[in-house]
């Protein structure tokens, strides 16, 4: 990428579900397209809500944006911050490496602020040689308390564009 070039020029951000209470259901983000993008990086954030009502993250793909053909897309990294009441004082990440799944959770998540990460590489994660370009992910209801979070994905754009020109990834 050319030096200088606007972050909006190389990203876009695109929302997956907004601020939502994650204890009123399952939380399902729209399916974004991965086909022209060199990388798309999944951000979940949550507030603190109550012990044993800890988010599962999950992340699927499909051959379409309504969900055709739907399976799952496994990782292995997650990166995340997490802290008793505020992330404002936590600098840095905590990478952790799991068995390849589609989920992730941890048992003290509900207990802290967080921001879970989850970077895909389309050609490399996803089965594209069966036409699987769009990926979503989704939060499962964590319980009978109240837990605010929402979803936003980050796509790195293949060619740089105008922030006005940028094509829709949904």
């Amino acid at each position: 990428m050319p030096t200088g070039a606007l972050f909006l020029e190389r990203f876009d951000i695109v929302e997956g579900f907004p601020a939502v209470d994650l204890s009123t259901g399952a939380n399902t983000g729209d399916w974004v397209a991965a086909k022209n993008a060199k990388r798309i990086v999944i951000a979940f954030i949550s507030g603190v809500g109550t012990a044993g009502d800890d988010p599962t993250l999950t992340v699927q793909q499909a051959v379409n944006n309504a969900g055709g053909s739907v399976k799952a897309l496994n990782f292995t990294v997650i990166y995340r911050k997490q802290a008793a009441t505020s992330l404002a004082s936590t600098t840095q990440w905590t990478k952790t490496t799991q068995t390849a799944a589609n989920t992730y959770t941890e048992a003290t998540a509900a207990e802290q602020a967080l921001i879970w990460v989850v970077e895909i590489d389309p050609v490399v994660d996803l089965d594209v040689a069966n036409s699987f370009d769009y990926l979503r992910a989704t939060v499962a209801d964590v319980g009978a308390n109240a837990q605010p979070g929402y979803l936003l994905y980050v796509v790195e754009k293949v060619h740089l564009t105008t922030p006005a020109s940028q094509p829709s990834n949904l």
